[in-house]
C-alpha cells in the first residue's frame, strides 16, 4: 500500500527498532520483575473483588490448618485412652510414672508424662466422635470458602482478560501505517493471539494458586511454631533453600522462555508468508527453500523450548527433593522429642502433617514459576506492543457541513519516510468533480500521495486542503467519511456479497446494495451463483474469481457515495473483457466526484480532466492526455514505452 523502496523500508525498519518505544508511551524494560508487576498490576482495577478474594483465602486458610490441630488432638484421645486402658484402675497419673521409673523404664514414663492418663479409663469415644464431626466441618467450609474466591477470581481474571483483549483491539487500529510496514504480521497475530493466550492462563491458574499457597504458608508456619519452635525453624530451612533454587534456575528460565515467544512469533510469520504466497512459492520453485528456513525457524523454537521446559522442569523435583530431606529430619527429630516427653504424639503427628503440608505450597510454587515465567514473557511481548507509539493525537477544530464538494489542494506539501526526503515541495490544486490519474515509475510516490489525503501518514510540512480546510483540523474519522477507496489488492471479508457491499455504508438497504451491484456490474455474476446475494464468500474470496472480487469492492465504494474516490491500479486484476465493463462502471462512479486514479496501463486514464506525472516524490508534469503528448517529455517517454511493448 506505500512506495517505500526496500532501501526505505530498511532504514525505517533500523530507526524502528532503535526508538520504537520512545515517546509519549512509557518504555517497557525488558525484564522480568517489572513485567510480572505491570501484569499483576492490572488487577488492581478490581480491588473490592480481591479483597474478598483475600477473605475467602484467610478464612479457607484458616479452617485449613485448624484441622491437623484437632486431629493431633483426636490422636492423643486414642493413644491415651488405650494406655490408661492397660493401667491399674485408681491409680493416679503420678503413681504410674513412679511406678515406670522405679522399673527402669525411663523412656516410657517420659512419653506418659506428656499424656492425659487416667488409669484403668478407655478411649472416650463420645469425644473423638465430636473431633471428628468438627474437623469433616472445617474441611468442609474450607472447601467451600476455596470454591467462593475461586469463582469470584476467575470472573475477575477473565474480565482483565477481556479488557486487554480490547486494549489491544484498539491498539491495533490506533497504530500508524509505518507500524505495520515493518513488522511480519505473524509476529503481530503471535503477539496478540497465542501470548493473549497464555497471559489469560497464567493469570487465571497461577494467581489462584499464588495467593492460596502464600496465606497456607503463613498460617502453617504459625501453627508449627505453636507447637515446637524448634521444629519448626528446622522446617523452615527449606524456604531459603528454595528461593536458591527459583533464583538461580528460574532467572535463566525466564530468558529462555522470552526467547521461545519470540521464535514463536517468527515461526508463525514464516508460516503466515507461506500460506499467503502459496502459489508463488510453486511457480518459482522455492519449495524446498521454504522448507529449508521452516526448519530453521523451527529448530529454533525447538531448542529455545526444550530449554526453557528443561528448566523450569529442574525445579519441581529439585523442590520436592528439599521437601523429602524436611521430612526426614523433621520425623527424626520429632520423634525424639516425642520420647523425651517434650512432645504430645498428637503433636508430632499434626507437625508431621503441618510440614507436609507446607512442603505442598512450597512445591507449587515452584512448579508455578514455570508458568508465571511463560506468562510474563507473553505479557512483556503484549506490552511492547501496546507500548509502542500512536498516531499523532487530533482534535476536530472543524468538520465538513454534509458532503464535501471535492477540492483538494496540496500547499508546499514536504514528506520523507526516513531522513531521505521522498515529496519536496508539492503544489496541487483539483478542482470538484476533476479525475485526476497519476501515473510515474514504481517508487515514484504515486500510492504516498493518496496516502498522505487520507492521513495515513502525516506530511513534515505544508497543508493539505480539502474545501479550504486543512486535513489537520479534522479527525481522521471525518476526513476519511468523505472519501472511498478501491485498492489493487481487493479485500473481502468472510460474509455474503450483500454484506461485503454494504460495508461501504452499514445503513444501506437491500434495494440501494443492489443497485450499487447493477450499477458496477456485480448484478450479472451474482445471478450465476447458488445464493446470489447471500452466497457466503471466504475471507480472501476464495470462492469466486480475481475481476468479480474487484468487482465488488468497486460496488462497496459506489454504495459509500463519497466526495472523493481513490482508485489504486483498481483494474489491475480484471481481464480485458471485465475491464470494459469496469471503466463504464468506473464512468458513473466518477460522476459528481473529485476522482484520484493510480494507473500503470495510460490507456485506462486517457480521458481523465488532469494528468500528474510523478517521479522521485515530485510533479514533473501535469496536463491533459493530448498537452502532455505534445511536450513530449516524461509522459510521452511513457507512453511510447507501452506502446512499444504493446506492439
Amino acid at each position: 500500500m506505500s512506495d517505500l523502496t526496500d532501501e526505505q523500508l530498511a532504514e525505517l525498519e533500523s530507526q524502528t527498532a532503535g526508538d520504537e518505544w520512545s515517546g509519549s508511551a512509557p518504555r517497557q524494560a525488558k525484564e522480568f520483575w517489572p513485567s510480572a508487576k505491570r501484569l499483576f498490576g492490572l488487577l488492581g482495577e478490581h480491588k473490592g473483588k480481591m479483597v474478598a478474594v483475600m477473605i475467602f483465602n484467610v478464612a479457607a486458610v484458616v479452617l485449613n490448618v485448624w484441622a491437623p490441630k484437632v486431629l493431633g488432638q483426636a490422636m492423643d484421645v486414642i493413644y491415651s485412652g488405650a494406655i490408661s486402658k492397660q493401667l491399674p484402675a485408681g491409680m493416679s497419673k503420678e503413681q504410674v510414672i513412679e511406678g515406670l521409673r522405679a522399673d527402669g523404664q525411663n523412656t516410657f514414663a517420659d512419653m506418659a508424662s506428656a499424656m492425659d492418663l487416667t488409669p484403668g479409663v478407655g478411649i472416650d469415644f463420645p469425644q473423638l466422635a465430636r473431633m471428628i464431626v468438627f474437623v469433616l466441618a472445617l474441611y468442609l467450609f474450607s472447601s467451600a470458602f476455596t470454591l467462593w474466591q475461586g469463582r469470584i477470581l476467575n470472573r475477575m481474571t477473565m474480565a482483565v482478560v477481556f479488557k486487554l483483549r480490547e486494549r489491544v483491539e484498539a491498539k491495533i487500529h490506533s497504530l500508524p501505517l509505518s507500524y505495520f510496514d515493518t513488522r511480519q504480521r505473524g509476529d503481530l497475530l503471535s503477539r496478540t493471539t497465542n501470548d493473549m493466550d497464555n497471559v489469560q492462563q497464567a493469570l487465571q491458574q497461577a494467581v489462584a494458586q499464588l495467593l492460596y499457597s502464600v496465606f497456607l504458608i503463613i498460617g502453617i508456619t504459625v501453627m508449627m511454631f505453636s507447637i515446637s519452635v524448634q521444629l519448626a525453624l528446622l522446617a523452615l530451612l527449606a524456604i531459603p533453600l528454595t528461593g536458591v533454587v527459583i533464583g538461580i534456575i528460574g532467572s535463566r528460565s525466564q530468558k529462555q522462555f522470552t526467547v521461545q515467544w519470540k521464535a514463536t512469533g517468527e515461526l508463525n510469520g514464516h508460516t503466515e508468508e507461506t500460506f499467503s504466497g502459496h502459489n508463488l512459492v510453486q511457480i518459482f520453485g522455492r519449495t524446498e527453500a521454504m522448507h529449508e528456513e521452516f526448519d530453521r525457524r523451527n529448530e529454533n523454537l525447538f531448542s529455545s523450548a526444550s530449554m526453557a521446559q528443561f528448566l523450569s522442569g529442574m525445579m519441581m523435583p529439585i523442590m520436592q527433593f528439599i521437601s523429602y530431606l524436611s521430612y526426614v529430619a523433621i520425623a527424626v527429630f520429632g520423634g525424639l522429642k516425642v520420647a523425651n516427653g517434650s512432645l504430645t504424639l498428637g503433636d508430632a503427628t499434626a507437625f508431621i502433617q503441618y510440614s507436609r503440608e507446607f512442603n505442598q505450597p512450597l512445591g507449587q510454587l515452584g512448579g508455578m514459576a514455570q508458568m508465571v515465567q511463560s506468562g510474563v514473557a507473553s505479557a512483556e511481548r503484549v506490552f511492547e506492543f501496546l507500548d509502542a507509539d500512536d498516531q499523532s493525537l487530533e482534535t476536530e477544530k472543524v468538520s465538513f457541513d454534509g458532503r464535501a464538494t471535492g477540492l483538494v489542494e496540496f500547499d508546499h506539501v514536504n514528506f520523507s519516510y526516513t531522513d531521505e526526503p521522498l515529496i519536496q515541495d508539492l503544489n496541487l490544486r483539483v478542482e470538484p468533480g476533476q479525475t485526476a490519474a497519476i501515473v510515474g515509475p514504481t517508487g515514484a510516490g504515486k500510492t504516498t500521495l493518496v496516502n498522505l489525503i487520507m492521513r495515513f501518514y502525516d506530511i513534515d510540512s505544508g497543508q493539505i486542503r480539502i474545501d479550504g480546510i486543512d486535513t489537520k483540523d479534522l479527525t481522521r474519522a471525518e476526513l476519511r467519511s468523505q472519501i472511498g477507496m478501491v485498492l489493487q489488492d481487493a479485500v473481502l471479508f468472510k460474509g455474503t456479497i450483500m454484506d461485503n457491499i454494504r460495508y461501504g455504508r452499514l445503513d444501506a438497504t437491500d434495494e440501494e446494495v443492489i443497485q450499487a451491484a447493477k450499477a458496477t456490474y456485480v448484478d450479472r455474476f451474482v445471478h450465476t451463483l447458488p445464493d446470489g446475494y447471500h452466497t457466503e464468500i471466504d475471507q480472501d474470496g476464495g470462492s469466486i474469481s480475481a475481476g468479480e472480487r474487484q468487482l465488488i469492492t468497486i460496488a462497496r465504494a459506489f454504495l459509500a457515495q463519497p466526495a472523493l474516490l481513490i482508485l489504486d491500479e483498481a483494474t489491475s486484476s480484471v481481464d480485458t473483457r471485465t475491464e470494459v465493463l469496469v471503466q463504464e462502471a468506473m464512468g458513473a462512479l466518477r460522476t459528481n466526484r473529485t476522482s484520484f486514479v493510480i494507473a500503470h496501463r495510460l490507456s485506462t486514464i486517457r480521458d481523465a480532466d488532469l494528468i500528474l506525472v510523478m517521479e522521485n516524490g515530485q510533479i514533473v508534469e501535469q496536463g491533459t492526455h493530448e498537452e502532455l503528448i505534445a511536450m513530449e517529455g516524461a509522459y510521452w517517454r511513457l507512453n511510447q514505452t507501452q506502446f512499444a511493448e504493446g506492439e
